[in-house]
């Protein structure tokens, strides 16, 4: 039966309606071929970005696309089939370190041409893997990365090179940014739009500006394509999470295309009384104006109703296995998250060389939490008291531009490729809350009534606003020295202003203007082809505390700084099908708040020091007979160097201590196998090591391993139906920990079954 005959048609659809009665989730698999020798392939940039022009055949830097109209996407190779998920499931390891990014420079550098650790996780090693969201894509993907995700910080939280936290962690969508808010970030979380994800290690400030000491991720959607193209996926788990999800891509006419998908799911959740469902809908319109200059217009919506589960309080120091599955929050607890972005974009080749791009968006978040948060065990009444009855509303509005040249050329006989710009942003900030968030309540462990939200002491009234105002100049410049080795630098100056108005106590009203300048200088040195030495020195600066939250005690605070020195090591061989990474680094971060002893009060100051230095590797192999490999590991030692706190009024230092949330080792191994024709299995661990909750250091979270696998089928090259097992072993750990005493566990073990649908 031919797969585009009617009949072939009409079983797929058949199965997929079929099943979208139950909304299930969304997996995109690719056709893998049976177990023989794999022929050499070139790792190459995704055929699902959008289709250009090709270039001059030059390997000149002022080489730049001909004042011709778009070839058809077909005739450069942009087939239905490939804009999707790409060929076999096992034909290219994950570093993808021959393939242009953008997250790790602005001159659209590969990773083995860029002085830092860059890793590219595309959206067919997501797929076939069933990562549904972006915190399990990045920390069982890339290296040296652990999330610490909680529902009060948006779930999007993340550790990385021994810094914790959305302050040194920053999360970008297609390269925009989306200023943190009191600590929580909501979008991007979904993966189905995702084309890849790009992770930078390391200070990033001189690329997107303050907040990205330990590093970046930046999570790039789905283009429109001149191909038609259509995707349907249905998913079902043993949780009861119904997921369905959609893609359309193709013209509307010779100059005009499309992109839309959606995706959506509902749940009952693995504990008690903790319903979810989430909506994202991405839609994107893409104009080839002329030869030389085209416009994308694109919406992202977001609608998260997130799981209320804020933890398991611990019994003596450990989990009861009685109250794995527990709920501790009120019966009307609510959390919801709606998220818009609306960006414009310009790409125009203005001549030989010489390329302008222009991002104008605006971005939107509504946030509303409703909740019990505190939950610690009783030893004197055997009940778990609860507080913090907490109801915060978010409204935040970013307006922005940002715009760069790039001039590609020789500069005295040199090959030189030179980027600038700008960045613009407007946020208006206003927190709505219930502070001093009372409450109070106490239930029987095992069996009790949730009850109600109440608040105790003050109602639900605007705090605060804040409105900054921040711009940014930035450069970057490589110079290849030789045919072998390459001068990469650039430079970025940052200035926030913000202008506070307290609600309630309007003497911590405040305005501030604040500055900090980042720079990188790195040197990459290519002996053979695919062969690639680097080193790097950078600087970078975060906040002390979020930006467009700081209090009035933080006001005359200037941003803390933070040096990195990386070297490393880099290849790509057997023609793409393997490739390895080795980088060493050291950071330090200054100007971190330490308290002072001659202020009662508890006014800090700002001499504090924190520093980590660690090892990364990673590697990818695509065996013979369909064997895949891919592993990752990163080994650190992170420490306070200066860390002192007022407790009870009198001076600890913390000097020596491991960073909270920070575990000292982490490492993810993943063995795919096409043990037959159209027949895929898989397996993956994830691996980290144990950590602190605290500063002092006495609350220990033990380490874990949790391992994922599952099983792909393909009845036809359109079809592909996956059983998946996450937490094979069913294993308790925890995640992070909200509150002392308190732990976010990690999903149980969790069955699911999906169908993924290509016509």
């Amino acid at each position: 039966m031919s797969p585009s005959s009617p009949v072939a048609r009409r079983w797929r659809l058949g199965l997929v309606c079929s099943l979208s009665s139950l909304l299930l989730p969304a997996e995109g698999g690719a056709q893998t071929p049976p177990p023989t020798r794999l022929a050499p392939i070139e790792v190459s940039p995704s055929a699902s970005e959008t289709p250009k022009p090709a270039a001059r055949s030059s390997n000149s830097a002022s080489s730049s696309r001909p004042r011709s109209r778009p070839a058809p996407a077909a005739a450069i190779g942009n087939t239905p089939r490939a804009a999707a998920s790409g060929a076999s499931g096992s034909a290219s390891p994950t570093l993808n370190a021959t393939t242009p990014g953008s997250t790790g420079s602005r001159l659209n550098l590969t990773p083995l041409q860029t002085p830092a650790s860059v890793e590219i996780i595309t959206s067919q090693t997501i797929a076939e893997r069933g990562q549904h969201n972006v915190t399990d894509a990045v920390t069982q993907d890339a290296a040296g990365f652990i999330a610490t995700p909680a529902p009060g910080n948006g779930g999007l939280s993340f550790s990385t090179r021994g810094f914790a936290g959305s302050n040194s962690v920053m999360t970008l969508y297609d390269g925009t940014r989306f200023y943190i808010g009191s600590g929580t970030l909501t979008f991007p979380y979904d993966t189905w739009s995702a084309q890849r994800i790009e992770v930078l290690r390391g200070p990033a400030s001189v690329l997107y500006g303050e907040g990205a000491i330990g590093g970046v991720i930046n999570v790039i959607p789905k283009k429109p394509l001149g191909t038609p193209y259509n995707e349907a996926e249905v998913s079902l788990d043993s949780n009861m999470t119904r997921r369905l999800s959609v893609d359309s891509t193709g013209p509307i006419n010779p100059n005009v295309s499309y992109r839309i998908n959606a995706t959506g799911n509902m749940s009952d959740g693995w504990v008690d009384r903790d319903k979810t469902s989430n909506a994202v809908v991405s839609a994107a319109v893409r104009v080839q104006a002329s030869e030389n200059l085209a416009f994308t217009l694109s919406e992202d919506y977001g609608d998260r109703s997130p799981s209320r589960y804020f933890g398991t309080p611990l019994i003596n120091g450990v989990i009861q296995d009685a109250l794995r599955f527990k709920n501790y929050n009120a019966l009307d607890s609510t959390i919801r998250y709606q998220d818009s972005w609306t960006q414009f974009k310009t790409e125009w080749d203005v001549a030989d060389g010489i390329k302008i791009n222009n991002t104008l968006y605006y971005l939107t978040s509504e946030r509303h939490w409703r909740d019990i948060e505190s939950y610690t065990w009783n030893p004197k009444t055997s009940l778990i008291d609860r507080g913090n009855y907490i109801e915060i509303f978010h409204d935040q509005k970013q307006a922005g531009n940002r715009m760069d040249a790039t001039f590609s050329g020789h500069i005295f006989g040199l090959e030189n490729r030179f980027v600038a710009g700008f960045d613009v942003n407007h946020i208006d900030f206003t927190h709505t809350n219930n502070s001093p968030f009372g409450g109070a309540s106490s239930v029987n462990p095992y069996v009790f009534d949730p009850g109600s939200f109440f608040a105790t002491t003050t109602a639900t009234s605007p705090g605060f606003n804040a409105i900054v105002n921040q711009y940014a100049l930035f450069a970057e410049d490589r110079l290849s020295l030789t045919d072998q080795l390459s001068l990469v630098t650039g430079v970025r100056y940052d200035r926030p202003e913000v202008d506070r108005t307290d609600y309630r106590t309007s003497s911590n009203s405040f305005d501030v203007a604040l500055s900090g300048t980042s720079w990188r200088t790195g040197v990459v040195y290519e002996p053979i082809k695919n062969l690639a030495f680097y080193g790097q020195y950078a600087v970078g600066v975060d906040p002390v505390g979020n930006l467009i939250s700081l209090s009035a005690t933080q006001k005359t605070f200037q941003l803390a700084t933070g040096k990195q020195t990386e070297i490393g090591v880099k290849q790509s061989f057997l023609g793409g099908r393997g490739e390895w990474t080795l980088a060493g680094y050291q950071i330090v971060k200054n100007n971190l708040l330490v308290a002072d002893p001659n202020n009662p009060a508890g006014l800090a100051l700002q001499v504090g020091q924190q520093s980590s230095r660690g090892v990364e590797a990673s590697v990818g192999l695509a065996l013979d007979y369909g064997w895949r490999i891919d592993a990752n590991v990163a080994l650190l030692q992170a420490k306070y160097d200066n860390n002192s706190q007022l407790v009870s009024g009198k001076l600890v230092s913390y000097a020596g201590n491991v960073p909270i949330n920070v575990p000292q080792q982490v490492s993810n191994v993943w063995l795919t196998w096409d043990f037959a024709s159209n027949w895929s299995v898989y397996g993956g661990v994830q691996i980290v090591g144990q950590m602190y909750s605290d500063l002092a250091n006495t609350q220990l979270r033990p380490g874990y391993n949790v391992v994922n696998g599952g099983v792909r089928w393909k009845p036809d090259e359109r079809t592909t139906v996956a059983f998946r097992v996450y937490n094979l072993f069913d294993k308790v750990y925890a995640v992070t920990s909200p509150y002392a005493g308190q732990w976010l566990l990690g999903m149980p073990r969790t069955a699911e079954l999906s169908v993924n649908v290509k016509f």
